[in-house]
């Protein structure tokens, strides 16, 4: 018998590095960090990407050459992105300052890639295929590593009827509303054929800090090795499910339903929405499917917004990290006994009281004792983190080939438990959620009746 063929494998062609052009218009000063960027620096780079089916009359020539343009003028608006990260050391040891270097950098880096596969080879599969990770640059790069690599990635990997637009940001100097803000600005620039137009979305690179701090912070360290770590995801499985207007409301319909039993009132307005009730679902579904036992305390975390709930509110348009996870919390047993109301009450209040006075205790206790998140740490097989959001412009990023077929991401920041939302490629509030569970609890996941019921 002959042996099976070998797995196609993504064939790196060339890379460049784009400065941002006319460069006389990008600053060159340096940028300070705030408190949730420093807090980054040994998290994973962001990944996330686009795959397309390629148009008819397609060049990739003419494509390339246009992108690289595009991206050029793209960072004159988005200058760190092209830099390097420094640190800055006091004379006494005592002082450790890391800030972006806009002037001694090589730029953001562009590479070409192509593999021997179809859009339906990754699509097809239940899987998400493990080859869509060979689709970005920074493969297991934490933030701290913008030392000396690039800031930002494009990779463009072609298929034989498609093309995979891979974007890979270091998560240090923004969090996920900069990425996709970068990525829809980067589109804009693209359609009006690259002309120097106003952009609908001017990035605010001026750091928040609260009174009294900033905009220079110290770490409390002498070394990078004193925060830095480094996390290998177990084996995992990660599926994406896709989840209807339809089924969305039926499942919000029945949390309002079940937490308006219990307390007459609240009512739809004033209860969970929509995202809430699914994460809710999600959260009592994995737990069940990981069989713990009654008592073990389990935890739903949520990736929360706080531009809007500063006081004053920051814009959507603020370039850097401004984000916090908040969360639910239940013992195993508690959360399956009770209903899907129950589980989505605790998250919308958890997300309710997330205001600016809480948000300002979480950065004061930082100054009273700074920390740098730890990827390990996150890794709780006993819990859910919900990462990304469904409201981000995924598909609104188009770079001339027409709408993506899907969105995919790398192998950045994915534990057992790590759950990714985008929006629907339909629209109409539909939702896909990236699951990355161990294989045992994916398995015992997609025989959960009341999971698989709600999806599709």
């Amino acid at each position: 018998m002959d042996p099976p063929p070998p797995h196609p494998t993504v064939q790196f062609i060339s890379e460049c590095y784009i400065t941002p052009k006319p460069s006389s218009e990008a600053p060159k000063k340096p940028v300070h960090f705030s408190v949730w960027d420093l807090a980054m620096l040994s998290v994973h780079y962001i990944q996330k990407g686009l795959l397309f089916v390629k148009p008819p009359s397609f060049d990739l020539t003419s494509f390339l050459h246009s992108l690289k343009h595009s991206l050029s003028l793209t960072l004159v608006h988005f200058y760190p992105l092209a830099g390097r990260l420094s640190t800055a050391k006091g004379e006494d040891g005592a002082g450790y300052t890391v800030f972006i270097d806009c002037e001694n950098s090589s730029g953001a880096r562009f590479v070409q890639a192509s593999v021997d596969l179809t859009v339906a080879d990754i699509l097809s599969p239940r899987d998400v295929p493990r080859i869509v990770q060979s689709f970005f640059d920074h493969d297991r790069a934490i933030n701290h590593d913008g030392h000396g690599r690039s800031l930002l990635t494009i990779q463009v990997t072609e298929l034989r009827d498609g093309v995979f637009l891979g974007c890979s940001m270091n998560h240090m100097v923004g969090d996920g509303t900069s990425f996709w803000n970068f990525l829809n600005t980067f589109s804009e620039i693209f359609r009006v054929n690259n002309h120097q137009n106003p952009i609908s979305r001017q990035p605010i690179h001026d750091r928040w800090f609260p009174e009294n701090h900033g905009p220079v912070l110290n770490l409390p360290f002498t070394h990078h090795d004193q925060f830095i770590s480094r996390h290998e995801a177990p084996p995992l499985r990660e599926r994406v499910f896709h989840f209807s207007p339809e089924s969305l409301a039926k499942l919000k319909a029945r949390a309002n339903q079940e937490c308006n039993a219990t307390n007459s009132k609240i009512s739809a307005e004033f209860g969970p929405s929509s995202l809430q009730s699914l994460s809710a679902h999600v959260w009592r579904c994995i737990t069940r499917a990981r069989n713990f036992p009654a008592t073990t305390i389990t935890n739903c975390r949520m990736s929360i917004n706080n531009r809007s709930r500063l006081n004053p509110p920051l814009s959507n348009h603020y370039f850097g990290n401004c984000a916090q996870t908040v969360r639910g919390t239940a013992a195993a047993g508690e959360l399956l006994e009770h209903g899907l109301g129950w589980a989505a009450w605790k998250l919308h209040r958890a997300v309710a009281s997330h205001d600016d006075a809480v948000i300002r205790e979480w950065v004061n206790t930082w100054f009273e004792s700074a920390f740098v998140y730890q990827l390990g740490d996150f890794f709780d097989p006993c819990s859910v983190m919900m990462g990304s959001s469904p409201r981000f412009n995924m598909y609104g990023v188009e770079f001339g080939l027409g709408k993506a077929v899907a969105i995919r991401s790398g192998y950045a920041n994915k534990f057992d438990g790590k759950v990714s939302l985008y929006p629907g490629i339909e629209g109409g509030g539909s939702m896909d959620l990236e699951i990355c569970l161990s294989p045992q609890s994916m398995g015992a996941l997609e025989s959960d009746m009341e999971f698989m019921d709600t999806v599709g």
